[in-house]
């Protein structure tokens, strides 16, 4: 008798599992109604108004780049990038804040990038001219800046005095690296450009 006994208890425990799996599978079944909740989190506290967007990446990297914090902006950019993917505003902010991050070389590659996505785009001419300034390139810096001047149509005051600087440069080569700080980097904002004030 004893031996009957134990050979019906692997039997009940297989049913009693067989049973569980088939409720667990029937409660998954019932259009995911355990998992929305996840999916959703907490609601908010009342007087709280939502948002269902973030707030731009070029946006908040323009204004941190104001502020002069170069890396907490290029993190920025380079969301604004998976936003929008590699288009000239981005390549262009990128390429400004690997400037002001002193990565002259990533910069110029970047802002050559730009202008290979939109040759009539003056701001990243003008960037890339002053990453010339700063890399003693001050000829080529100059022929960018014309080209920059010319597709802005002289309407930028910080590109017609970028210009005006490099030419100077160019006539006296005394006029050298100390004179530096005085080129301004140029971005699209609003129909205008804004300065991102450099150091």
């Amino acid at each position: 008798m004893p031996a009957n006994r134990h050979q019906g208890r692997p039997t009940q425990r297989l049913s009693a599992l067989v049973c569980a799996l088939c409720l667990a599978v029937s409660a998954c079944d019932k259009d995911d109604e355990r998992l929305q909740p996840l999916n959703q989190g907490p609601a908010l506290p009342k007087g709280v108004q939502g948002t269902e967007t973030a707030v731009d990446g070029l946006v908040v990297g323009h204004r941190l780049m104001e502020a002069g914090e170069y890396e907490l902006a290029l993190k920025e950019y380079l969301r604004a990038a998976a936003d929008y993917g590699l288009n000239v505003d981005v390549l262009s902010a990128l390429g400004s804040a690997n400037l002001k991050l002193g990565r002259l070389g990533q910069a110029e590659k970047l802002l050559r990038r730009a202008i290979e996505e939109d040759e009539t785009f003056a701001p990243a001419w003008n960037n890339l001219g002053v990453v010339l300034v700063e890399r003693g390139e001050v000829g080529e810096a100059a022929r960018v800046f014309q080209t920059a001047f010319a597709l802005d149509s002289g309407q930028s005051a910080e590109i017609r005095e970028n210009l005006s600087a490099a030419l100077e440069n160019l006539q006296n080569p005394a006029y050298t690296a100390e004179n530096t700080n005085t080129f301004e980097l140029v971005r699209r904002g609003s129909g205008t450009y804004r300065i991102l004030s450099t150091p």
